[in-house]
């Protein structure tokens, strides 16, 4: 994700400070590294969940559902694969957060950090021509995370100080954000380190390609997305004078690993699948979703509608058609870009258009149903976005269940559409939350529920328990002493359960505010 100077300093620091607990070993603090031990998954957990609290407060991080359930999807198919290949152990199972957190970010470029999170820049989406592409890259992050590399460095590192500990795992943050400072801390960091550390890590590189190729083929995904991907960044690598890959800084590709991996592929070429165009449009479309909220400003808002208009068949310009895939992704950025420009005329002219591209494609149909919600919810019409969210989901396209995206633009537009939505509203996502505790936009979405009935109690602790998940634990309590004023005041409703309920938790959250301040 992208940092400031200021904030990479701080979060350098706020690590540095935590591995500098950890080897002393004080009783609050995880289990010394410098004892040749491997660290626990606990304490790789309670790492990442450090490491993360910073992504959440940058301002880079983005919580698109509808992109998320398509990241979501891949990573959850390659999590099977890598549980039935037994790469996937039961305690990391458990114990891990595996969280994907998307960064507004142009650069292409993905990483995993220690306890299952990973991070996915909104370019690399931008950038890959297919599923198959984004599942390659997934799958080997995946593996850095199941053969547990970040843990065994660190092991290698417990007796270096605090600072390069920090410096290796914060090299992947800050490689987008300024690829000179992100040079400066991978390159002090590997200097300061002994050269058989630096085979280890290329034995790590290796090692991802392999487990990572055998999870994502597990997965059903074409392997050729795999060598396809090594090729994309093989030619980024012999141009790469802009800064614009920070993948290839923290995953520098070798003559060697390429050519295992293009020999993986040929041992497969066998069993090449054959591309779904239903696939390919939908995937071109939630890619040019991730270009324009990687850089939402009025001026690439426009020109993604200029684009269309230039572009397009039918339009000022006699260029021949161009595939659709390629077609409904520039007519999906120009719709989209015309709603965020607040041009419900020119957002429904484009996506009327696209519809009629989408018909029996399930998966492209139901994104631009989606998307025709989003715009309809901009434009105020929370009764259009109710019709188009009704619609069934195509088994192709998703799971049994309702995807997430789908039920919170749902619970917008009946919060929407009046005092009886918003009661319908709030009972579905508390059956959501009841399931998926963490998801911070549910939270919010019931907040908002609960305040259109004038259920301020209720209202305000959802708010709480947002910040909660982000583990904004100061933020939370400041929630949870204004509801607890509210109650003394007098100026909500007798409702007993959700004061104790709101008791409950201001304690749990205390509790881990100061384990927090501590830890600082």
């Amino acid at each position: 994700m992208r940092f400031d100077g200021l904030k990479r300093k701080l979060l350098c620091l706020s690590l540095a400070c935590s591995v500098g607990a950890m080897a002393q070993g004080s009783p609050n603090a995880l289990p010394a590294l410098g004892d040749g031990l491997e660290m626990s998954t606990g304490a790789e957990r309670q790492l990442g969940d450090r490491i993360a609290r910073e992504l959440y407060r940058s301002s880079a991080y983005v919580d698109d559902a509808v992109l998320g359930d398509y990241v979501e999807g891949l990573w959850l198919r390659l999590m099977a694969a890598a549980r039935l290949r037994g790469e996937l152990r039961p305690e990391m199972d458990e114990q891990y957060a595996w969280t994907v957190l998307l960064g507004r970010d142009r650069s292409v470029n993905a990483f995993a950090l220690p306890g299952g999170y990973m991070g996915v820049h909104l370019g690399l989406i931008a950038s890959v021509d297919d599923a198959d592409e984004l599942a390659s890259v997934l799958a080997h992050e995946l593996s850095h995370i199941t053969q547990r590399h970040i843990a065994r460095m660190i092991s290698r590192q417990g007796q270096q100080a605090p600072w390069m500990i920090a410096a290796m795992i914060l090299g992947i943050l800050a490689a987008s954000s300024s690829p000179d400072a992100a040079g400066a801390l991978i390159v002090g960091g590997q200097a300061a380190t002994v050269q058989g550390q630096l085979n280890f890590s290329r034995d790590m590189e290796r090692e991802a390609d392999r487990v990572g190729y055998g999870v994502m083929t597990q997965a059903g995904f074409n392997g050729q997305g795999f060598a396809s991907m090594f090729q994309k960044l093989l030619q980024a690598n012999r141009h790469n004078d802009t800064g614009a890959f920070p993948y290839l800084r923290s995953h520098p590709l070798t003559t060697e690993r390429i050519a295992d991996m293009q020999a993986r592929q040929q041992l497969q070429a066998s069993s090449a699948q054959v591309a779904d165009t239903d696939t390919a449009m939908a995937h071109a479309m939630l890619a040019a979703r991730a270009r324009v909220l990687a850089d939402p400003s009025v001026d690439m808002l426009r020109a993604a509608v200029a684009q269309a208009e230039v572009q397009l068949p039918g339009t000022s310009v006699t260029d021949p058609p161009q595939p659709s895939a390629r077609q409904a992704a520039v007519l999906y950025a120009a719709a989209w870009a015309a709603g965020e420009l607040r041009d419900p005329m020119t957002a429904q002219k484009w996506w009327t258009r696209l519809q009629a591209m989408a018909l029996a494609r399930p998966q492209a149909a139901y994104q631009v149903r989606l998307l025709g919600a989003e715009l309809a919810l901009s434009a105020g019409d929370a009764p259009r976005a109710l019709a188009l969210l009704d619609l069934p989901v195509p088994t192709v396209a998703a799971s049994e269940k309702i995807p997430r995206a789908q039920r919170l633009l749902r619970a917008r537009a009946l919060t929407m559409a009046g005092l009886d939505g918003a009661a319908r509203a709030a009972q579905m996502l508390q059956v959501w939350l009841a399931e998926h505790p963490r998801d911070a936009q549910a939270w919010q979405l019931l907040s908002a529920a609960c305040t259109a009935q004038g259920q301020t109690l209720r209202a305000v602790r959802a708010d709480a328990e947002a910040y909660v998940v982000h583990f904004d634990y100061a933020a939370a309590r400041d929630r949870y002493v204004a509801a607890q004023d509210l109650i003394r005041r007098g100026a909500t409703s007798n409702d007993y359960i959700e004061a104790s309920i709101i008791e409950t938790r201001s304690k749990q959250v205390d509790a881990l505010l100061r384990e927090q301040m501590r830890e600082r």
